[in-house]
């Protein structure tokens, strides 16, 4: 007897968080010590009126976990332990990984609370037994103005860590490390236009990246993680029709789990034509309905050796544990 398994789309949006409204940069990971799925995201204080930007500045990062394979998340409060020096700081985009019986974490860190979007800003180097509990490492020695940390093994064995580095443009660069702590910068590799938050995975025979020019997502392709060819088309650039979903996606995730790959990324959900056409400055404080954000997920797929998503349609979404689908992160 053969059985039909239902399709059990995602919720849309997938997560909002319930404290400031302002999730974004989101990572998902396994949880080995409760045997699930972990969303670990910016959060900026979208419901706090503030100077200029400065609601973007003076985070903590979330977490929540699925009970249920991705179908429901709960808020499961902030990280601990991020804090290295006196003060209240900011900390962007984690980038969490798993290796050797430790979780590594690479956090972008700009001193205090500006009102700009203005440096210094470093990428901080964190270890953690259980995700919740943090240990401070280092500072990495990347260049000043580096944000937005991805790593991915090299075929040859070693770490590559790809960052947005800002030298009088917003690129992509690289460093190499064999160990995940000492880090040697490499130099630029995505220089075509101004973007942030690179991400790399290897799905259906070759490897990419996706990047965030403000406008969709860039989507690059690579045989061996050093050439990188730039596809015609960005995605997730047209508005979606799903709730929370009628917005460009940001900064993304890619979790690939055998033969799928999900893509994890933000929305303000109402920033409309209207918002385009007002133009704000950075000096303007703009108001919460489009301060405020949503995390949603959609579906890749492969075709004619182009990555697509094709965000408004129905697909089937389960997050199961690594041992199950090979290829999980």
């Amino acid at each position: 007897m053969t059985t039909t398994k239902t399709m059990r789309p995602p919720k849309a949006p997938m997560f909002r968080d319930p404290i400031h409204d302002g999730a974004a940069d989101p990572t998902v990971i396994w949880n080995r010590q409760e045997q699930c799925w972990w969303l670990i995201y910016t959060n900026r204080r979208a419901n706090v009126d503030a100077q200029a930007v400065s609601w973007c500045h003076g985070l903590d990062i979330g977490l929540a976990s699925t009970p249920d394979e991705g179908r429901t998340w709960i808020y499961r409060g902030i990280m601990q332990g991020v804090e290295f020096e006196k003060g209240r700081n900011t900390f962007w985009a984690p980038e969490v990984i798993w290796h050797e019986g430790k979780y590594h974490m690479y956090l972008t860190y700009i001193r205090g609370v500006p009102s700009a979007f203005i440096g210094p800003s470093y990428i901080a180097h964190y270890t953690s037994d259980n995700l919740f509990d943090w240990t401070y490492q280092s500072i990495l020695d990347l260049g000043v103005n580096s944000i937005d940390a991805c790593v991915h093994r090299l075929p040859g064995g070693k770490w590559r860590m790809w960052y947005r580095f800002d030298s009088g443009g917003a690129h992509t660069y690289a460093a190499d490390s064999d160990d995940l702590y000492s880090w040697t910068r490499v130099g630029p590799v995505i220089t075509d236009c101004h973007h942030e938050g690179p991400n790399v995975f290897h799905f259906q025979g070759s490897y990419w990246m996706v990047t965030d020019p403000w406008d969709g997502l860039a989507v690059y392709r690579s045989d061996d993680l050093e050439t990188w060819t730039r596809q015609a088309n960005n995605i997730l650039r047209d508005r979606g029709t799903r709730n929370e979903d009628g917005a460009k996606g940001g900064h993304p995730k890619v979790l690939v789990q055998g033969d799928e790959a999900f893509i994890f990324y933000f929305t303000h959900p109402e920033r409309d034509e209207e918002y385009a056409g007002i133009g704000y400055t950075l000096e303007d404080m703009e108001p919460y309905k489009y301060r405020r954000t949503s995390i949603q997920v959609a579906k890749l797929t492969v075709e004619n050796g182009e990555l697509v998503c094709r965000r408004n349609e129905p697909f089937d979404f389960r997050l199961l544990p690594p041992e199950e689908a090979s290829g999980a992160s």
